[in-house]
């Protein structure tokens, strides 16, 4: 392979992996160091994921700032310490009273500009240390919030269990942010069980 190759390369990340992972991956098959991905997903999620190669990785932030589409699956009733499935279960309580109707009518809500505040199971820095490394030690810091705009959102399924929804976000949304606000909204415990990008 040659080590002169420029483009973008769109991966289908499967879940398991960071994205730190398929710029390493990349970066081995193609024998080359300019490598870089236009937008971190966590390990649990799978979907797009833009890969740019050589003199492309000037666009990197370019690409990053585009809007993102994604499709949540969530459970409903429990709520862990990372606000998705692989973290540790701090609280449970019986949804199963919360209608189809209440859930749109919420989701509703959220469409346009707001705060929303890092999740601390994040990668974004406080004086020089990664959020989840204070996590990880049991220490409380004050989380940064940003603005950031929810362009659609859509309920697609409601069952006993949990629903899904599709959104449209602005660079730097936390899909895990904002279904604890959704959780926070509705007055029910939510955990993201899967998340994909779509676009």
């Amino acid at each position: 392979m040659t080590n002169n190759l420029n483009g973008f390369l769109v991966i289908d990340k499967p879940s398991n992996y960071t994205s730190r992972d398929v710029v390493n991956i990349v970066s081995k098959y193609f024998h080359t160091k300019k490598v870089g991905h236009t937008g971190t997903l966590d390990p649990l999620a799978t979907g797009i994921l833009i890969i740019t190669l050589g003199k492309y990785t000037k666009l990197t932030e370019l690409v990053t700032n585009y809007d993102k589409e994604y499709i949540a699956q969530l459970t409903l009733g429990i709520q862990t310490d990372t606000y998705d499935i692989e973290g540790k279960i701090i609280k449970e309580k019986n949804a199963s009273h919360i209608t189809k109707q209440e859930i749109k009518d919420c989701l509703n809500h959220f469409i346009g500009p707001q705060i929303q505040e890092v999740p601390i199971y994040s990668a974004v820095k406080v004086n020089g240390k990664k959020l989840y490394e204070y996590a990880r030690q049991n220490i409380e810091v004050p989380l940064p919030k940003k603005e950031v705009t929810i362009k659609s959102i859509k309920l697609l399924k409601k069952d006993d269990t949990g629903f899904t929804f599709s959104c449209t976000v602005s660079k730097g949304t936390y899909i895990r942010s904002l279904i604890r606000d959704i959780g926070e909204s509705l007055n029910v415990l939510l955990t993201m069980t899967n998340l994909n990008r779509t676009r």
